[in-house]
């Protein structure tokens, strides 16, 4: 493998990029952050990086301590992507470029993809507390882990558990609270959010 490029400059900010400054590094962490994910996962939500570009940028992220590569049991039997906790660690980054992105987000132009779970860490930022809550958009079903200390903060479909919240809700107005045009809390009083549950977020959602 080919030495890693470097800006070789003595600051913590230029190391930094050193790592996760190539172009799909840190959407690569974006999607590890769900849990384990396979290669044709990675590829299948990461539309527009090509097969070469995505094996590099695994390899690289596996070699500077990002990610791991293990196999699963049969009769999964297959690789699995995951991030390691030095990786993990790169969420608060991601939250705070989301937050200044969110300025530039504009409306969806007709070129762009979009993913019902991108909207996971914006609703993260929106939500205070613990629990599970389990969101439903026109483009799919996703489920967050607020307040998550270790493991995945969020995930693909349904939640796996009994959920202490469901949020419903369109992605022009989850879009809306990923701009900072609109909060959560005024998304549910305007009724742009339904939101359904009896655990402690919902009912604070709610104003109960």
């Amino acid at each position: 493998m080919p030495p890693r490029r470097s800006y070789d400059q003595y600051c913590s900010a230029a190391r930094a990029l050193d790592l996760v400054g190539d172009r799909w590094t840190l959407l690569i962490v974006r999607e590890l952050l769900a849990g384990p994910r396979r290669y044709t996962d990675l590829h299948a939500d990461l539309p527009g990086v090509s097969t070469d570009v995505l094996a590099s940028r695994l390899k690289d992220m596996e070699r500077d301590g990002l990610t791991t590569r293990r196999r699963l049991p049969p009769p999964g039997a297959a690789y699995v992507y995951e991030v390691t906790p030095r990786g993990r660690g790169l969420l608060p980054v991601l939250q705070a470029l989301g937050t200044w992105g969110a300025g530039y987000l504009g409306e969806r132009r007709p070129t762009d993809a979009v993913r019902a779970h991108w909207f996971a860490l914006p609703l993260l930022r929106a939500l205070e507390g613990e629990g599970l809550v389990e969101v439903g958009l026109d483009e799919g079903e996703f489920h967050i882990r607020v307040g998550a200390e270790e493991g995945p903060v969020y995930g693909d479909g349904p939640a796996p558990g009994a959920a202490d919240a469901r949020l419903d809700l369109d992605a022009v107005t989850c879009a809306a609270v990923s701009r900072g045009e609109l909060t959560l809390a005024d998304a549910v009083r305007a009724g742009r959010v339904t939101v359904t549950g009896e655990g402690t977020l919902a009912k604070s959602l709610r104003d109960d």
